[in-house]
């Protein structure tokens, strides 16, 4: 039977290397659980067991059931009676060996029945879940949904809430796009209006909501406009709403990909719904918060279909005979394959990396709420894992999306004309990759998160504490990447000295952005090149393009003058008249 954890040598070879003992130390707090709980570590080697046994269960249960389900669940998908959505069978029978195995509160304290685990460790299982099935969405949407209430709910709500999620009886939503609010949440109009019974009084939600992933779930996370002035972001507020006759699923989405994940239209009709947090921090605050979790899902989904697409493409480029030769063989062919690869490892770095730093902010936040004592000594350690956090998120979002995109597109052309047909898998990857650079943010709204961290200097920060680190195996390899960073600097101190800096910035933000993001990933494709031999090729590999492409973009914006900006109104003519 294949296991999708263990016969991925790159997972592996980075769950070997992660530089996590101090991410667990913080969230064992120091193992004081291991006396209370039968399960919890003794210590960072001991916890680092625990996860391959878990990453290990979740491979078997991938490889051996939700992978050669996929087709059938995209042929079939979920169906709507009555009210009530049912998920195609392989789907639900998937959730319940994952409920079996007690991997639905994966991220969740165990005091509420979870397994504690890391961010990081969420990455690898979701990128192994998304390489079975891209549309097997329930997983990762469960523990973005629970980390949200364990991290802003009531005690109250935690423990009536948790525990029914953790088990896996109740399963969760994130409702927050509506028909007319999609990336603009701010614009969002349903309404929770409070009707004051007691001292306490409840909130009712009135209205619609869109392309809800799991919108038929148990429980849902709500953004809605609390205030009746209120306008823009202050006006909103977040609510808890568990299901009921108050809610009617409209419709089912009819997507181009990820078929098994159940897309409703939601008609909320005086449903009673219970006030998360603070008023009018919905938005601000644990939306952003939860959307943030939901891009590094995102990103793990892209990087798994990215992953599944280049191995079928390898397979069929072995077995392929043209021209006397394996397809494989030809050199147009083993370009692609090659680049692929490198690609895909380069984002699993940057995902791991970006879990990484969200992992030490939310653990040093935590850490310092349970010890106060020593909440002086860790402030700026917080505030810097907070900012590359904010940075690397939302660049690994991009990236991921757009190169899922490419991996699958190029895995189709590998295949040629039987590609396109549905008897291979490569067509499917193709349909779900394409939905990862759109949802929870589309690729340019992530540039537009990117930008700021590299024009403050949050950018400048990491990539001077990446050059100071060892690379002796590839001293050629490095002299490339400063020079490329050199070309970097100077374009970005243009860019912000430009007469209309801030017009100048926003237009070429995307290519800043590329061009940090270029660096990143060389660094940390030299960093896992310390390791072995295999890795400092992947490193030269990606490197050896990737000065061509910061010099693009660098010669472009210094030599830029403005000749969209001033045309593309008489290209592409005013807007019609609607």
């Amino acid at each position: 039977m294949e296991n999708f954890f263990t016969d991925n040598e790159d997972i592996l070879f980075h769950l070997e290397h992660l530089d996590i003992d101090r991410i667990i130390q913080l969230k064992e707090d120091n193992f004081a659980q291991a006396e209370q709980y039968a399960h919890a570590p003794k210590d960072t080697a001991d916890a680092r067991d625990s996860y391959r046994l878990v990453l290990s269960i979740i491979g078997e249960i991938c490889g051996g059931f939700i992978a050669p389900n996929a087709p059938t669940v995209d042929e079939a998908g979920p169906t709507l009676a009555d009210n009530q959505v049912t998920l195609n069978p392989a789907t639900r029978k998937a959730w319940d060996m994952l409920a079996q195995a007690d991997m639905m509160g994966f991220c969740v304290p165990r005091q509420y029945g979870g397994l504690n685990m890391p961010c990081t460790i969420l990455s690898i299982a979701s990128e192994i879940f998304a390489r079975a099935d891209a549309s097997f969405l329930n997983f990762g949407l469960q523990q973005d949904i629970a980390e949200t209430i364990n991290k802003f709910a009531s005690e109250e709500q935690k423990n009536t809430y948790l525990p029914k999620l953790c088990s896996g009886e109740w399963d969760s939503s994130m409702i927050l796009t509506e028909p007319d609010a999609g990336s603009d949440l701010q614009s969002v109009n349903l309404r929770s209006l409070r009707v004051m019974q007691g001292e306490d009084g409840k909130w009712y939600l009135n209205g619609v909501k869109r392309f809800i992933t799991n919108g038929c779930g148990t429980i849902g996370l709500v953004l809605a406009r609390s205030e009746e002035k209120g306008k823009g972001a202050r006006g909103l507020s977040f609510f808890l709403y568990k299901r009921d006759d108050n809610m009617i699923i409209r419709r089912l989405e009819h997507k181009l990909g990820i078929h098994g994940s159940p897309t409703c239209e939601l008609q909320f009709n005086n449903a009673p719904s219970e006030l998360v947090g603070e008023r009018q921090r919905g938005l601000t605050k644990y939306t952003l918060w939860l959307m943030n979790m939901a891009r590094l899902g995102i990103a793990a989904q892209g990087i798994g279909i990215a992953e599944a697409a280049y191995r079928e493409a390898d397979l069929y480029a072995a077995k392929r005979i043209q021209f006397g030769v394996p397809v494989r063989d030809l050199p147009a062919v083993f370009e692609m394959l090659t680049e692929m690869k490198v690609s895909i490892e380069a984002g699993r770095s940057l995902l791991y990396e970006t879990s990484r730093f969200v992992d030490l902010k939310e653990t040093l936040e935590e850490y310092s709420e349970k010890h106060p004592e020593d909440k002086g000594e860790i402030t700026e350690e917080k505030k810097k894992y907070a900012k590359l956090s904010n940075f690397f998120t939302p660049m690994v979002k991009a990236y991921a999306a757009e190169m899922a995109n490419k991996v699958t597109f190029d895995a189709i052309q590998i295949h040629g004309g039987a590609g396109y047909m549905k008897d291979f898998n490569v067509e499917r990857y193709y349909r779900d990759a394409r939905i990862t650079n759109i949802y929870e943010g589309t690729t340019q709204l992530q540039i537009v998160a990117a930008i700021g961290p590299v024009t403050s200097g949050v950018a400048q920060m990491i990539l001077d504490e990446y050059d100071r680190a060892g690379y002796r195996h590839s001293p050629d390899l490095l002299v490339k990447v400063r020079e490329a960073r050199n070309l970097f600097d100077e374009t970005l101190e243009y860019a912000k000295a430009y007469k209309d800096h801030e017009h100048f910035l926003t237009f070429h933000s995307r290519r800043l952005v590329e061009m940090a993001t270029d660096l990143v990933l060389s660094y940390l494709l030299l960093r896992d090149g310390n390791h072995n031999e295999r890795k400092q090729k992947a490193a030269a590999v990606f490197i050896a393009k990737m000065p061509s492409r910061i010099r693009a973009n660098r010669d472009f914006i210094l030599g830029e003058d403005g000749t969209l900006l001033k045309n593309y109104q008489a290209v592409i003519g005013k807007t019609s008249d609607i």
